[in-house]
This record gives structure tokens, C-alpha cells and sequence, in this order.
């Protein structure tokens, strides 16, 4: 008999491996005592399986019934039977044509089990290693495992931190397999250095690195620990802080990590060659491709001699070449700027050379991630499909669009390797967030007014990117019930369509001395007009009902101007809204600026006859991740045409939200009139707001963010007759009535209750964002700077939503 043997050196003991005390059954690399015999192959025996199929084992060799085996062969075939990592033992013999297989299977895990974490929590570490209940133990897995784990405790700042497989051995060869997990303590961080530094000082360098040092109030922050990946990523941040400054040649030394003599913490040292402060020379564009106007590209180059030097212009440079060239037709542009660098003169000249680079195509698209959104919401907003030319610039633009959807927290587009080396694979990774809200809103007003909005909002219906919106509003102020449905796709086109139909009530008898009951229904669409511009065009159709106490009109109680607006009128209204968006991130904008404007016609039809026309605009600007100013702004104004006037609820009514500091309908004109402060509405309004968002000095896992904020405007312009009233007999008794003209009417004169004065309003204030586990909650403080006497304030505000 001829025997191949392969099998480890304490087969005896049932190939046990010790991990501390506890035995365990590995695979271990065969050695085969092989003798120098061929034969033919006339009958595959397999022994020994106990849950494999004979079969299956028999698929993986590389020998057949019929076929001549030597012992290279054999070899081959004890090396493919424990490539499958299925078997911990394997034997070949052959013997007169019989080739008899024996294997040990390895054992199946029955369950993994984590003892001695406190750090982190059991979860993060089952997603971290590869082995499962139910999956094949193997020796090498496991030690991967082992390594997995130690490095996620690495990161989180346990660096002493060990880890030790064991298993129970269970019937029917079954084990539990068990990660002892030693922690050790956290390395903290004691002090982050800055040598060489003189442009920045070392609290403005801690700022800009992700490193932070360790404080007893930083006991949820997990940069506070020592974890070597992070110096690398602190470097490229302080490379970048340095060279979008103008500080071309910087580069950093050195970044050292010294274990403090009592071992308990680290001191990190980076040692920085800031280098001259350098500004843009001379910017030029070279390119061999004739159908690219020279002229035409620099103009395009987002950069002035005598600007300091930006790594971010020459990122913002090389884009808009990019795009610039793939808009004439070359979709395989390849542009790379050249330096040179005179350190005598202080300037940096840049050569933006642009080539026709190689042909590669978009092979194939892959969206991953999208739980509950479907594949074709997120790739009708690609600007690429399958088979174009690959583009960089639309990649990205296609990331922003994909992201401006609202619903992920987080879009990646990466590039993979195709089917052949001019292809490309696109993988879009996407990370599901709530795109359902359950609100609930309340606002607190220096008058005590309480109001409660409650409504469901789902911005991504059945995962198809529908917005449906149902909403009830209860208080005293407001009663309302609105429903909304819009199709982003309307009609396979890029159209946005969309119907509202609502009812609400406003209670304005302590505002303004009357209620208006409205009910209608809005159609709208919205439609692209360029890259960043958008345009859309709605017709409303509303029936309105104003309501006042008759006994207040009668007893002249109130101005004529609210009397005047009594009844039920009907408005058909058409209009269109224009707006351009260059901001970087739709959501989170630290760059850039948008403007929009809006114009409605009511007169085509119905009762009433006004044009109205509102603009906004803001700009943003980051000076860090956590300081980002925002300026923005609005004006409106309403006026009314073929004899009308405007009517008290077609009017602007500014505060609350639009104001802080202000409460619903608190500034603009009242009527003052026996002391009730009535609303009148405003014709026009300009509200300007700056924002300057400040860091909360809290772990970043708290949620909460802040912003200061101040808010400068006015508001006012009632029409003449608006500002006329009823003129008592004698003004210290009411019962003497008031003067009438010529046919017996109560005579209008220029009423001074009616107080119209486009004066300045101001308020400063902080706002608190919190990402609360109930949904994000907003509390507004305000101070008021600059008021009229009858405006009405409010000094604080809430509002809170649960999304789902």
C-alpha cells in the first residue's frame, strides 16, 4: 500500500492549538509523505465527513476517475482540499487504483461571544470581525479577527489594549468561540506642541488639527485620545490650514508622540517650516487642443495676481477648466497646473496646462446603500450614465445633487476598476436618514400665546422621492389644514410637479381685531434653467372670508380700514419664481450664494387685483469647520392695480420666524386705537440677518451646535385710504359720537392711531440647535436693539420635530 499523508503534529490529541488554557481545533499545513507511484485513478473513496458531502469533496479535486496520479498531483490536491479552509486535517492514500480521501472537518461556530469590554459596546465590535454563528472556524480567521479588534481599540485610544481567543469545545463538533478582551487604559492626550510656528499662534493651530488635548470635561470626546492614524490626518490639515494661506513652501517636520514618564498620557510635538507668506504671480493657460480659445480659458481662472496663494484656487481653477473644456466637447481633459516659485519676490506663477488626457468610459454604476430609496431616484440625478465619457466635474456635480435630495446622511461617489483599462466603475454609497417627520412646534411669546402644529411629512414616499405632506395646526392663533403631493419626476421629464389644497383660520382678534377663513388649492411646477438656476410657475385659486365683530364697527371701536375689508372674495392668482444656487453644499453650505425671486399676478379672474414680488438672497462663508458667517436677506412688496387696494390678508406680516425677537405679526403698522394695537399688514418689508455660527466647546456626539445672530429690517406702506378713520365729536366722551359728512356716513380724516413708520428694527440674539434623541429642537433668545413703541416683542422661542 502506498500512503500520501498529510495531517498536523498533534492529530493524537484531535489537532488542538492552546489559546491560554483552553484547547482549540485549528487547520494546520500538511506535510505529505509521499512515495514516488503513479497509477489510474479507478475509484474516489472519501472518509471521515461527517456534515460535507461526498461530492462536494470530490469537486475540489483536481483529480478525476480515470486519470493517471503521481505524487505532484496528490500534493496539488492536499493543497485544494485545505484552500477551502472546510477541513483541519486531510490524508490521501492510493493503493491499487483505490484513492482514499480522510478528512477532519473543522468544527462549526456556534456562537461568538465578547467578555471584558466595557469600552466599547458589543455591536461595533460583531461588525468589525468576519466570523458568524453558524460559519466554518478556522485558526487564520480568527487571528485576523484578533487583529481587528485590537486596532478598533487603537483608535479609540487604548493602545495597551490585548485580546485573546478562546473556544468550548460542544457536541456534534460545534464551538463557542470567546474574544477575552483586556482594554487597558485610555492614552490620553496630555498637550499637543507647535514648534516653528510664528504666523499662527498654538491655539489657533489645536483648532485647525482633529487632535485634541485631554480635559476632565472632554470625557465623551473620542479625539482626545492618542491614535497614531490621526497625526497623519493632522498633518494634511495643517498643510492645507498653511497653503490656503499663502504659505506655498510649508511643510511639516515632524509630528512626534512622547509617552509621558508616568505613562499616563502623550505629548504630541509637530514641528512646522512655515516657509514665506506667498501671493499669485503671473497665471497663464497653455493647451494644443484648437477648438480651446486661450483667452477665453483664462478669463475663466478664478485667480488675480496679487491674491494670496490658495491651494482651494487652484482646486476651484482646475474645475472650471475642466468643465469649461468638457462643455466644448472634450470629455478627456486632462488639466495640471505647473509651479514656480520665486521665494526672493514673495510670488507663485501657475501654468494651467490643458491636454486631452486618456479615454476612459464610464463602464458601470453601482448604488449601494439605499435601504429604503430606489436605484432609479438616485440615478436620474447622475449627470453620467453607463457608457459616457468619464468626468470628473460632473461626478461631483452629480454628488451634490444626489445630496441636495435631503435624503442621506451621507453621499460618496468613488471610482472602481473596470472591465478593461480604459473603464471606470462608479460606486454611489449612500447612507440612509430619516426622510419622515413627525412635528410638533411650539412658541412662546411675551404675550403668553401658545401655539401647537402638528403634522406628518414624508419627503421620500415608498422610497420613490415623492413628497407627501399632511399638517394640523391648533391654537389660538391659527387653525389649519393642508395637504401636499409632489412629483419630482412629472412625467418621466425634469419637472417638478405638485398640488396643495388647504383650509386654514387665522385668529387675528388679538393682533389685528379680525379672522379670515381661507380655502384653496395651488398647482404648481418647477423646472430647470441652467446648471445652478431653477424656475417655476403656479396658479392659485382661493376663497377668502374676513370676519369682524359688527359691534366693533358699529360702536367705532376699530379704524374703518379694518371694517372696510369685511366679506368673501375670491382670488385667482398666477405667478412664477426665478432662483440661482452657486452655494458648495445644498445642506450645509460654508461657501458660495444663492438669490431667488418671486412675483405673483392676482387679477386674471376672481375679485381681487394685486401684483406682489419677493426676493431673497444670502452668501456664506467658512472661516473654519466651525465658524461659519452667513449673511442673507429679503424684500417684498405688494401693491394693487386697476383701482384695488391691497387687502388686510394679502399683506406681509413679519416676526416669529422671519423676525426673532419679534412675535407673529409684530412689527409693521397697527392701529393703536382705544389701546387694542390691531395689525394692519405692511405693503413692503427688507430684512437683512447676519449669522455667525461659534462652537459649543462639546463632543460632537451631543448634537448641539449655536449661532449668533442679528437681524436688521422694517416694514410698512399702507395705502392712503388705509390710514384714514372715523373723527369723534369730542375725543374725552364717546357717547357725543363722531362727525358725519354730508350724507350722513361717519366723515374718514388722517387718523394718528394708525401708526405706519418705516423705521428701523433690530434684535441680536443666539440660537441653540439640538440634535435631541425626540428630533431636532431650536431654542432662540433674543434682545431687542431697535423697536417702535407698539411693536410687539418676544424674548424667547422653541420649536421642536421627531423625524422617523
Amino acid at each position: 500500500m502506498h500512503r500520501h499523508r498529510a495531517r498536523s503534529a498533534a492529530l493524537a490529541s484531535g489537532i488542538a492549538l492552546l489559546f491560554g488554557t483552553t484547547a482549540i481545533v485549528v487547520p494546520s499545513l500538511a506535510m505529505a509523505q509521499v512515495q514516488q507511484q503513479s497509477g489510474v485513478v479507478q475509484r474516489i473513496i472519501v472518509k471521515g465527513n461527517e456534515r460535507i458531502e461526498q461530492s462536494t469533496v470530490v469537486s475540489y479535486l483536481p483529480v478525476q476517475l480515470g486519470e493517471t496520479v503521481d505524487p505532484a498531483k496528490i500534493d496539488l490536491a492536499l493543497k485544494a482540499l485545505f484552500r477551502t479552509d472546510l477541513f483541519a486535517d486531510v490524508k490521501i492514500d492510493f493503493n491499487a487504483g483505490d484513492l482514499t480521501i480522510t478528512v477532519l472537518e473543522n468544527p462549526i461556530i456556534n456562537r461568538v461571544i465578547f467578555e471584558g469590554n466595557s469600552g466599547l459596546k458589543e455591536d461595533k465590535l460583531r461588525d468589525e470581525v468576519s466570523v458568524r454563528p453558524r460559519g466554518i472556524f478556522t485558526r487564520s480567521r480568527v487571528q485576523q479577527d484578533v487583529q481587528r479588534i485590537v486596532e478598533l481599540y487603537r483608535r479609540s485610544g487604548r493602545i495597551s489594549a490585548t485580546v485573546t481567543p478562546q473556544i468550548v469545545e460542544l457536541p456534534q463538533k460545534r464551538v463557542d468561540l470567546i474574544f477575552k478582551i483586556d482594554e487597558g487604559a485610555k492614552s490620553g492626550v496630555l498637550r499637543v506642541n507647535f514648534l516653528g510656528n510664528k504666523a499662527f499662534s498654538d491655539n489657533d493651530l489645536r483648532d485647525v488639527v482633529v487632535t485634541e488635548q485631554s480635559r476632565w470635561y472632554k470625557f465623551f470626546s473620542t479625539n482626545a485620545n492618542y491614535d497614531p492614524d490621526r497625526l497623519e490626518y493632522d498633518r494634511e490639515q495643517l498643510r492645507k490650514h498653511y497653503r490656503n494661506r499663502g504659505y506655498y513652501d510649508f511643510r511639516v517636520s515632524s509630528a512626534v508622540a512622547e509617552l509621558a514618564p508616568d505613562k499616563n498620557g502623550f505629548v504630541i510635538n509637530y514641528t512646522l517650516d512655515e516657509g514665506p507668506e506667498y501671493k499669485f504671480g503671473k497665471i497663464t493657460v497653455e493647451t494644443e487642443l484648437q477648438k480651446l480659445d486661450k483667452t477665453i480659458l483664462e478669463a475663466l481662472v478664478p485667480i488675480r495676481s496679487g491674491e494670496t496663494y490658495e491651494d482651494e484656487s487652484i482646486e476651484q481653477a482646475t474645475d472650471a477648466l475642466t468643465f469649461a473644456a468638457g462643455a466644448a466637447g472634450f470629455a478627456f481633459v486632462d488639466v495640471r497646473p505647473r509651479y514656480t516659485a520665486n521665494r526672493e519676490a514673495g510670488l507663485v506663477d501657475v501654468i494651467f496646462s490643458v491636454r486631452e488626457g486618456p479615454r476612459v468610459y464610464v463602464d458601470r454604476i453601482d448604488v449601494v446603500g439605499n435601504t429604503q430609496t430606489l436605484d432609479y431616484v438616485i440615478r436620474r440625478e447622475l449627470n453620467l450614465t453607463e457608457g459616457d465619457a468619464y468626468n470628473r466635474a460632473l461626478v461631483d456635480r452629480s454628488r451634490n445633487q444626489v445630496r441636495s435630495l435631503g435624503f442621506f446622511k451621507e453621499v460618496e461617489i468613488t471610482e472602481v476598476a473596470g472591465s478593461a483599462p480604459d473603464r471606470t466603475g462608479l460606486q454611489v454609497k449612500v447612507e440612509e436618514q430619516p426622510t419622515g417627520e413627525l412635528s410638533f412646534s411650539a412658541g412662546y411669546s411675551s404675550v403668553d400665546q401658545l401655539v401647537v402644529d402638528l403634522g406628518i411629512t414624508q419627503r421620500n414616499f415608498r422610497g420613490r422621492g415623492q413628497n407627501v405632506r399632511a399638517r394640523v395646526s391648533l391654537g389660538s392663533l391659527r387653525q389649519q389644514v393642508d395637504l401636499s403631493f409632489t412629483e419630482p419626476r412629472f412625467l418621466g421629464r425634469e419637472l417638478a410637479a405638485g398640488l396643495d389644497v388647504y383650509s386654514y383660520r387665522y385668529d387675528l382678534s388679538e393682533y389685528s381685531a379680525y379672522k379670515t377663513t381661507s380655502l384653496g388649492t395651488t398647482a404648481r411646477l418647477n423646472f430647470p434653467l441652467s446648471l445652478n438656476s431653477r424656475g417655476q410657475t403656479r396658479y392659485t385659486l382661493r376663497q377668502d372670508r374676513v370676519e369682524i365683530d359688527d359691534s366693533l364697527c358699529v360702536s367705532g371701536l376699530i379704524s374703518s380700514t379694518l371694517c372696510d375689508q369685511r366679506g368673501s372674495f375670491l382670488t385667482s392668482l398666477f405667478g412664477y419664481g426665478l432662483r440661482l444656487d452657486r452655494r458648495n453644499d445644498p445642506i450645509n453650505a460654508t461657501r458660495g450664494f444663492y438669490v431667488a425671486l418671486n412675483q405673483d399676478l392676482a387679477g386674471v379672474g376672481g375679485d381681487v387685483n394685486y401684483i406682489r414680488t419677493e426676493g431673497d438672497g444670502g452668501w456664506y462663508y467658512g472661516f473654519t469647520r466651525d465658524f461659519i458667517l452667513s449673511v442673507t436677506g429679503s424684500a417684498g412688496f405688494v401693491g394693487g392695480w386697476a383701482g384695488d387696494n391691497v387687502r388686510i390678508n394679502d399683506r406681509f406680516y413679519k416676526g416669529g420666524n422671519t423676525f426673532p425677537g419679534f412675535e407673529t405679526a409684530g412689527l409693521g403698522p397697527r392701529d393703536t386705537s382705544f389701546g387694542r394695537e390691531d395689525a394692519l399688514g405692511a405693503k413692503a418689508y427688507a430684512i437683512g440677518a447676519v449669522e455667525l455660527t461659534v462652537p459649543t466647546f462639546l463632543p460632537e456626539q451631543y448634537g448641539i451646535k449655536a449661532a449668533l445672530f442679528t437681524y436688521v429690517g422694517t416694514a410698512g406702506l399702507l395705502d392712503d385710504v388705509d390710514k384714514r378713520g372715523p373723527r369723534l365729536v369730542d375725543t374725552n366722551d364717546l357717547t357725543k359720537g363722531f362727525v358725519l359728512d354730508a350724507n350722513g356716513r361717519t366723515a374718514l380724516f388722517p387718523d394718528p392711531n394708525i401708526r405706519d413708520d418705516l423705521s428701523l428694527r433690530a434684535s441680536a440674539g443666539l440660537s441653540i440647535f439640538w440634535r435631541s434623541p425626540m428630533g431636532p429642537i431650536r431654542f432662540d433668545f433674543s434682545q431687542i436693539l431697535a423697536k417702535e413703541s407698539y411693536d410687539k416683542t418676544e424674548t424667547f422661542k422653541f420649536s421642536t420635530s421627531t423625524r422617523f
